[in-house]
């Protein structure tokens, strides 16, 4: 009986949560690109540090916040952002949140509260890839059973403490092999910019809460692109830092370690609050994409290649709006002081890239696979690209596969000889526009994984590197359609590409 109470209690707070309207800040001065229909609850009518200062000024609550979020993931529910949701484990956090606050706010300052909270109250979501603890962890695939962790993963333990307040798991492909976020588990993550195309993958589920104005930030990964080609397919700033850069991550310099963790937001602003809690800094990143918005930045050299390390295996075609966005992000820098060259002017003919790189990174891509603990039954629930990969891996000489892996290591030693005279390089992000959906999974897996080659032909190699990345949007097709640069920095440049990126969208 004390359950059935216990239940229709918790029924009845959440029905009033759910009719308490959110406030938009007072402090809030939205640009107009990211102001939509006021009726409707949605995080991109200010910025995450607003939404985050109102919390803290009593403007809105934690709950209020979350209910949101809540309310904004169901209404939306077609777009497939989500796995899993779960408004009473958010709702409880968000009660803790503000309990805790009230208690906190007679004994710290509103700076040292910022300190140590800098994400208080904001909702946000991590990809199905993360354990979190008490949420379902799925993986993206139907060929192992669901668990629940009982405890964060390190990264999800950080971003928690800094009080962002987790409300489900977004979608993801299977395991995150795939740039798209499709599988057997859950409904596809549709981008919000056209519902028939793809979100890109494999924070497919993340850009699509992001873009829509269902979360304010989201923390994503990138093994090949992960963070960034779903914030371009979907019109947002991503980062992916540079190996090693987040303390949670895979410190092993290895060319083994491909993953990295990293932020996605509508705003290069955001993005930097963000990545200070994932990074383990004060604002820093904040502190500096502030100044270089006020002040500017000092001029950089900036290479600008189209050439893809997937050339001449590979024959790739840019779009002529990936084509316009790369002019479009020429000019923008142009206009800031920024030296463009093209790296044309100081290789010649000589390539750019390392030789033999699309069948390497391949062997790299798949190699871990070959250790996979599935049994038969297992393997067979496994989406067709998963088993031609698995497959690959299997039937691959080792030799081979340490031949490719010793190459590619050679190459990410040597990643900062790719500069030469430049502070930054600068190529096309995604080749062109965002397939519809069930294209990629349409294809024998031979083709599929070819033709993800040629979508993203640009964002692998940075993985393999180690280098941090951002994309940038920077033109809008006529069909309404997002498209991007990315902007490649050297080791510890993480700042200095969202200055970038900030001052490109000012």
């Amino acid at each position: 009986m004390e359950q059935v109470e216990q239940a229709q209690h918790t029924a009845d707070m959440q029905r009033r949560r759910m009719a308490v309207p959110p406030r938009v800040p007072q402090s809030a001065s939205p640009r107009a690109e990211h102001t939509t229909d006021l009726s409707k609850a949605d995080f991109r009518v200010a910025t995450a540090a607003q939404w985050r200062q109102a919390v803290e000024t009593g403007e809105v609550s934690c709950v209020e916040l979350t209910t949101t979020a809540l309310t904004a993931a169901g209404t939306m529910s077609e777009l497939g952002a989500f796995i899993h949701l779960d408004p009473e484990f958010a709702l409880t956090r968000a009660e803790q949140q503000d309990t805790t606050l009230n208690l906190l706010q007679d004994h710290m300052t509103a700076r040292e509260l910022r300190h140590a909270a800098p994400l208080l109250g904001l909702p946000t979501a991590f990809k199905d890839l993360v354990p979190v603890a008490g949420l379902p962890l799925t993986l993206g695939t139907a060929a192992s059973p669901v668990t629940v962790p009982s405890q964060d993963a390190p990264l999800a333990r950080t971003v928690h403490h800094a009080g962002a307040i987790s409300i489900g798991k977004t979608q993801v492909p299977e395991f995150g092999l795939p740039c798209y976020s499709e599988n057997q588990v859950a409904d596809p993550a549709r981008n919000p910019l056209d519902v028939t195309r793809t979100a890109g993958g494999s924070t497919g589920g993340g850009a699509v809460a992001v873009a829509a104005g269902i979360l304010p930030v989201a923390p994503g990964s990138d093994g090949g692109g992960s963070i960034r080609i779903p914030a371009a397919a979907c019109g947002l700033v991503g980062l992916k830092p540079g190996r090693g850069r987040i303390p949670d991550d895979d410190q092993s310099r290895s060319v083994q370690n491909l993953v990295t963790s990293g932020p996605i937001a509508t705003i290069a602003e955001d993005a930097a609050l963000l990545f200070d809690v994932m990074a383990k800094q004060g604002p820093t990143a904040q502190s500096i994409v502030q100044e270089a918005l006020a002040t500017g930045l000092a001029p950089l050299r900036i290479g600008v290649t189209t050439e893809s390390p997937f050339s001449p295996d590979l024959d790739i075609v840019l779009a002529e709006d990936a084509v316009r966005a790369l002019e479009t992000g020429i000019s923008m820098l142009g206009r800031h002081g920024h030296q463009i060259q093209g790296t044309e002017n100081c290789t010649g003919p000589e390539r750019f890239w390392a030789e033999d790189y699309h069948q390497n990174f391949q062997a790299l891509w798949t190699a871990r696979l070959a250790d996979l603990n599935l049994s038969s039954k297992q393997e067979e629930h496994l989406e067709p690209l998963t088993r031609y990969f698995l497959e690959s891996a299997r039937a691959r000489p080792q030799a081979v596969t340490r031949a490719s892996v010793a190459a590619l290591q050679e190459f990410a030693d040597d990643a900062h000889d790719i500069f030469g005279p430049w502070d930054l390089l600068m190529t096309p992000m995604l080749a062109s526009a965002p397939p519809h959906l069930g294209w990629f999974s349409s294809m024998a897996p031979e083709d599929n994984y070819v033709e993800q080659c040629r979508f993203t032909p640009y964002s692998s190699v940075v993985n393999v590197l180690g280098l941090p990345a951002v994309n940038v949007p920077v033109h809008t097709s006529a069909d309404g359609m997002s498209w991007s640069v990315q902007l490649i920095g050297k080791y510890g440049t993480e700042e200095q590409l969202l200055a970038l990126a900030a001052t490109m969208a000012d």
